[in-house]
């Protein structure tokens, strides 16, 4: 099992939630300060970014192995459109090992987002 932070399309009312069928929310949780997320092409990227004091807000899900591969394929990890990485969480999960989707490519020219995606 992996606990996975999703703060977009997957979240539970976003267009891609159903990918998370079967699988269990623990509930909705904050990043640390640093990340900010960015307008792509009708879902969100989630990017590190230093002088960030608020981080992204969303969900813990654990997932399964077979739910995982699912959606790595889906956040496309062998193009490099995003990587898979541990993320740093707020209380109460700041002292679980999460990953999440970080979006891998540039940024120039995107539109930066307030910390909730709402779709």
């Amino acid at each position: 099992m992996t606990l996975l932070f999703v703060y977009g399309t997957l979240k539970r009312g976003g267009r891609n939630h159903r990918h998370l069928a079967g699988q269990t929310c623990l509930g909705e949780a904050r990043t640390a300060a640093g990340y900010c997320l960015f307008a792509l092409d009708g879902y969100p990227g989630m990017v590190p970014q230093a002088n960030d004091a608020t981080g992204v807000v969303g969900e813990i899900w654990s997932v399964d192995d077979a739910c995982r591969a699912r959606l790595d394929e889906l956040a496309g990890l062998s193009e490099g459109l995003y990587r898979r990485e541990p993320v740093p969480l707020l209380p109460p999960f700041a002292t679980q090992h999460v990953e999440t989707y970080l979006y891998a490519r540039s940024t120039e020219g995107r539109r930066q987002l307030a910390s909730e995606w709402r779709e």
